[in-house]
């Protein structure tokens, strides 16, 4: 399940101006986030790259993407037909290969130095199958996310068999169907926007959307029913740019994970200082 193509969604109503957000990387260098996205795509080895867009979004996304544009398709979702139906949009690109797929309002940070989509590229290769990424999260927030159920496989301490995939479930759902032994109380295995995917995810959403709407949860707990699936708990966490202080989250993180860690710091002690006099 070696992947040489990647898939950014980013057509959602919520999400189109999202990855236009100029942010300051680890490097200290200003860069859009679809930018800091496509870098880590690239610096993992892939240089095909398909963005889902708005109708008319071209032109500020091919500006926002910087010298990573020559590497992109720009596809239109014409209709707001929801997240599974802007990942069907890139069949065509994607064809019979396997695939990365990744959400256009996340931004990601490794805790080690192998990025975050490297970590699961590898693992996709390795183990020869689907995966996705999930991350420890507690059950307040599961109605941002997909989640999943399984067990750990033998050996690994972050690697998981996926044996059932709901999406949004209720903290009831969730206890009754999700629980995965060693997580603690109160937290579950959701989905961290990024998957490696085979072609056949693609398949499976186009006859959903033959019969009505389309769902990645459902495809995907079609996959794991029919052939080997993995969630792979990744070193490193997810920034959701969308929701509220989320930018703000992220640039915060990228601040204290790079070269200008002390001055952040410090301008962080100083407003907390000036908040209180």
């Amino acid at each position: 399940m070696k992947a040489k193509k990647a898939v950014i969604t980013a057509a959602g109503k919520n999400q189109r101006t999202l990855p236009l957000q100029t942010l300051v990387d680890r490097d200290g260098t200003s860069r859009s986030a679809l930018a800091i996205l496509a870098e880590e795509i690239t610096s993992a080895g892939i240089e095909e790259i398909a963005v889902v867009i708005c109708p008319g979004d071209e032109a500020a996304y091919a500006a926002a993407a910087g010298p990573h544009a020559s590497h992109m398709r720009f596809i239109e979702q014409a209709q707001a037909s929801g997240y599974a139906h802007a990942v069907h949009c890139a069949a065509d690109f994607t064809g019979d290969d396997p695939f990365l797929l990744m959400v256009g309002d996340h931004l990601y940070l490794s805790r080690t130095e192998t990025s975050c989509a490297a970590q699961l590229l590898a693992t996709a290769s390795l183990e020869n199958c689907a995966v996705s990424a999930v991350q420890a999260t507690h059950e307040s927030k599961l109605p941002l996310y997909g989640a999943i159920g399984g067990r750990r496989i033998l050996g690994s301490d972050y690697i998981y068999q996926v044996e059932t995939v709901i999406e949004k479930p209720t903290p009831t759902e969730a206890e009754q169907k999700l629980v995965i032994p060693g997580l603690r109380a109160g937290n579950y295995l959701c989905f961290f926007g990024l998957h490696v995917l085979p072609s056949s995810v693609m398949d499976i959403l186009g006859r959903q959307l033959i019969d009505g709407r389309a769902d990645l949860s459902l495809a995907l707990a079609e996959i794991a029913r029919r052939e080997r699936y993995l969630a792979h708990e990744l070193q490193g966490r997810r920034h959701d740019i969308g929701v509220r202080y989320g930018l703000l989250t992220a640039q915060l993180a990228l601040g204290l994970a790079g070269k200008d860690r002390d001055e952040v710091l410090t301008n962080i002690v100083e407003l907390l200082a000036r908040s209180q006099s």
